[in-house]
């Protein structure tokens, strides 16, 4: 195998005997290769009149209560990309991991985009600790309904009809409402983002796999140091350097892969079928 060497093989193996979970935890690197940008930095400014706005200034609460039009904007753009994207190899062998462990699997994602969902991880062992670009809700939490993303392509530097931002209020109270993501001035909770779940779950894996994300955000790295404090292992995919390698460089159960996930996760599936058709 080209990605897995001896020593990560025989680790492999002995969890594979186990009964430990095996957790995917991924980031916005896994949507690459499906032509998925990060929205941040230059990919994700946003003009509103002369002034240049950050993901981390147009994603926010905050920012929802000052220009709730301007940041639906924002994000409906987001996912017109989003929607037009397809699956790549790497959530496909996300896929075919979930199917050769059963509900030893669990997926946590930070990703919004719905490409787990497409490429057909199921809804019950996937953790959306960052919300789906699917849904929407209440912007005023008047009741406790979810919808279904407004229906229509956006592009940069459109403006919305009447019609449309008619479409963008709730059904039952009329104020706006909002993406069912969590912004970069919210908190993480079990009612909307899995929280609880989440780290249930890392009390029970055996080997997390983290592909394609920084290590930016708390939630994925309190999982992450909660399966090494119970000796199970971290493989972190990714063709950056990023937090979570250069935690799994201190551990002797971390390990690094240098390769974008769409190569390296096949390697995984493979070696996993092997040891199921032995068993």
């Amino acid at each position: 195998m080209i990605y897995i060497d001896d020593t990560l093989l025989q680790k492999l193996e002995a969890f594979y005997k186990g009964e430990r979970k095996l957790t995917v935890l991924t980031g916005a690197g896994l949507s690459a290769d499906s032509g998925i940008p990060t929205f941040r930095d230059t990919d994700g400014f946003w003009t509103v009149g002369s002034k240049n706005y950050m993901p981390e200034e147009m994603g926010t609460l905050r920012m929802f209560r000052q220009k709730p039009l301007e940041v639906w904007k924002w994000f409906l753009y987001r996912n017109t990309i989003c929607s037009k994207a397809l699956p790549n190899k790497g959530h496909f062998a996300i896929t075919e991991l979930e199917k050769l462990f059963g509900d030893r699997f669990r997926l946590i994602t930070q990703n919004v985009d719905g490409l787990h969902h497409k490429a057909g991880t199921s809804e019950k062992r996937t953790y959306l600790i960052h919300g789906t670009l699917e849904k929407v809700r209440c912007g005023e939490e008047c009741s406790k309904a979810f919808y279904p993303f407004p229906d229509f392509a956006f592009e940069k530097n459109q403006e919305l009809t009447a019609e449309q931002s008619e479409q963008l209020k709730c059904p039952q109270c009329g104020d706006y409402l909002r993406p069912h993501v969590l912004w970069f001035d919210e908190r993480y909770n079990e009612k909307h983002y899995k929280l609880d779940s989440s780290m249930r779950t890392a009390k029970e894996t055996g080997l997390l796999l983290t592909i394609g994300s920084s290590g930016a955000t708390n939630l994925p790295m309190l999982v992450t140091e909660s399966v090494l404090s119970r000796q199970g292992m971290l493989v972190d995919i990714n063709p950056n350097a990023n937090a979570f390698s250069e935690l799994a460089y201190t551990k002797k159960n971390g390990f690094v892969i240098r390769a974008k996930s769409s190569d390296a996760l096949p390697e995984f599936v493979e070696l996993f079928s092997q040891l199921k058709r032995k068993a």
